[in-house]
Formats: C-alpha cells, sequence, structure tokens
C-alpha cells in the first residue's frame, strides 16, 4: 500500500470542499491509503471515514509526510490570493515541504488564481513547477500555468463524477420545488438581499413554490437563509425550509426532483445541473461566470444584479417553464469528461 497525505480546504464545513474530498477518496486508486489534513480531523474522520490529521499542526504534519509515499494537492481555488494573502503562503509552503522530502507531489484538480501579488505568483509558480502531474478544471487556469511553462491536464470539476446519495422527501407534486444557495460576500449588500427575497416572494405568489434555502457553508450562509426564509414563510406559511446536510453526497442528492436551482455557489451550480435541475446564476467570482458560459446558464454578475425584483421573478418563472434543453447531453459529457482527473492519481 502507498500512503497519501490529501492537503485542500478540509474540514472548514464547507460543502463544495467537502464534495471535492469526497469526489478524491472516490477517485483513488485501490492501492493507495490516504490521509486527510484537515481544521478539524475528527468531524473529517467520522464524515468520511478516513484517517485524519490536524492541518495546523506543524509536528503531525513533518510525521504523517516522513510516512507517507504520495502527496495530493487540491481540488479547488486553492493557490489564490482574493479571499487571503496566506493561501499561497500556506499551501505553496506545504507543497514545497512535501517536495523537499522526497513525496511524489500531484495538484489535483485545481483552480489557479486569482493571483495579484508578485509573491503570490513566485510562490504559485514554484509550487506547481515541482509537481509530478497536475490537473486543473478550467482553461484560464490552465493557460495561466502554460504561461509559466508549466504543463496540464485540463478536466471539469470532478465533482460533477461524485456519487450522489438519493434523499426522500415529502413533497406536492402539483407545485414547483426551488432550491436557493447563496453565500455571504461583500457585494450582496442589505439591497440586493432584499431584492433577491422580494423576487422569491413573488416566485411563490405566482407558481406556488416550494423554496428549500440550502447554506453549503452554514457558518457564513445560514443567518442568510434564515432571514429569506422567514421572510418568505411570513408571506406564504409553510412553503419554505432551510436543509443542512454535511454529507457531500446527500448533499447532491438533494437536487434530484429540484425543478430549479438559483446559485451563487460553484459547486450548488454543479449539483444541482448534474442531477437534472434548470439553474439560474448569480455569479460573484470568475469560476461560477466561466460555468454559465460553459453551460449555457443565464443569470446576472452579482453587481450588476436589477434593482427591479420583478425582472428576477419573471427571469425564474420562465426557467420554471421552459427547460435547457441542451442542458442535459453537456452535463452528461462533463460527467464522463471530469474522469480525467482520476487518471493522474495513477
Amino acid at each position: 500500500m502507498r500512503r497519501a497525505v490529501l492537503c485542500g480546504y478540509y474540514g472548514m464545513g464547507n460543502g463544495g470542499d467537502e464534495a471535492l474530498l469526497a469526489t478524491l477518496l472516490q477517485m483513488l486508486p485501490n492501492d493507495v491509503q490516504p490521509l486527510v489534513l484537515s481544521a478539524s480531523p475528527r468531524a473529517t474522520e467520522n464524515l468520511h471515514q478516513v484517517e485524519a490529521s490536524d492541518r495546523y499542526s506543524v509536528f503531525a504534519l513533518i510525521n504523517e509526510l516522513r510516512r507517507s509515499d504520495l502527496f495530493v494537492w487540491g481540488g479547488g481555488s486553492l493557490m489564490q490570493d482574493a479571499t487571503s494573502a496566506r493561501n499561497p503562503i500556506y499551501y505553496g509552503g506545504i507543497m514545497g515541504l512535501a517536495q523537499g522530502m522526497g513525496l511524489q507531489t500531484i495538484a489535483w484538480a485545481q483552480g489557479v488564481g486569482p493571483l495579484k501579488r508578485k509573491l503570490s505568483k513566485w510562490i504559485a509558480r514554484r509550487a506547481f513547477q515541482g509537481c509530478s502531474s497536475v490537473s486543473v478544471r478550467d482553461r484560464q487556469s490552465a493557460q495561466l500555468l502554460a504561461d509559466w511553462q508549466i504543463k496540464s491536464v485540463v478536466a471539469p470539476d470532478p465533482v460533477w463524477a461524485l456519487d450522489a446519495t438519493p434523499i426522500n422527501m415529502y413533497r406536492d407534486l402539483s407545485n414547483p420545488r426551488v432550491a436557493v444557495v447563496l453565500r455571504s460576500h461583500p457585494a450582496l449588500t442589505s439591497c440586493r438581499l432584499a431584492t433577491i427575497t422580494e423576487a422569491l416572494q413573488k416566485l411563490q405568489k405566482q407558481t406556488n413554490a416550494e423554496i428549500l434555502l440550502i447554506p453549503f457553508q452554514p457558518s457564513q450562509d445560514k443567518a442568510i437563509a434564515q432571514a429569506i426564509c422567514d421572510s418568505l414563510n411570513e408571506k406564504m406559511p409553510n412553503h419554505s425550509q432551510i436543509i443542512i446536510q454535511k454529507d457531500p453526497r446527500r448533499l447532491k442528492g438533494i437536487f434530484n426532483g429540484i425543478d430549479l436551482t438559483i446559485a451563487m455557489r460553484l459547486h450548488g451550480l454543479i449539483m444541482a445541473a448534474a442531477e437534472g435541475s434548470n439553474c439560474s446564476a448569480i455569479s460573484y467570482d470568475p469560476k461560477v461566470s466561466y460555468l454559465m458560459e460553459d453551460l449555457g446558464i443565464s443569470g446576472w454578475e452579482l453587481e450588476d444584479l436589477p434593482d427591479d425584483a420583478q425582472l428576477l421573478t419573471d427571469a425564474w418563472v420562465d426557467h420554471l417553464e421552459h427547460q435547457n434543453q441542451t442542458l442535459s447531453d453537456r452535463v452528461l459529457q462533463l460527467k464522463q469528461q471530469a474522469l480525467i482527473h482520476q487518471k493522474i492519481l495513477g
């Protein structure tokens, strides 16, 4: 058995990153024994049934690297400095340590950038240059690495290929079911949130829709979901609920049977589209905009969100009434192509 240390944004309570970990574990060869670096090792062990270690303990990290053969770094937008300048330093430092200790290092399903600082770019370039294999999840990341003369394999986000666990939830089939996946963001101002809430109220009034608010990272997203849910239930009681699901396979399974998903989060859109839901995006990040373009999903950039709630409602009603016929073929293609990330794991 080969022993592998898996490093990513794991144990942070983010449904998208836990889905990436679940997919990585699903794709690992049978002869690889994984150890996950986690912010919450016990939670990671319970959720994924895998050995985990504290990502913040230097001594534990060195000990795990000493008894391992392989270091897998990913997936997701780890090497970027938009959310924090510390990200490249942390991940680049661990990658450099693993490479210095002689481990085979793989960058798996990476989204590279944005990198705004010279130091961040230097660290990122050094880290990727030392990898034996690199896969990325978008063309923009591949181009950035190519500019640094670093070869990479491009494939869709691996969560497309994650096995979903069906969720049995009662529903009135005569009413549409709409999932809403919002996240905390500076550009999601109180005014924009009020517009979205009003649009959802109008949507319910016109269609009698049941609305499921799904916080992917409850520590950041639940307050937003709760505020919307309370407002909706004041107008139309018992037609809205909050669903929190930690298991990424079950989280993905929720979207099976959802007629329309309105989402900011990338993996909310991916899971929804993969399970056959129509989608409308509110983009806060280039990675979401890239997905919108790739799938032909309509929606808005967050900072360009209309002030008129009725415009949002009209667009969402149109999505409910007209299924995107070209989406299903594209989704099947993406699911198959996402398996390319498995090949670099050996």
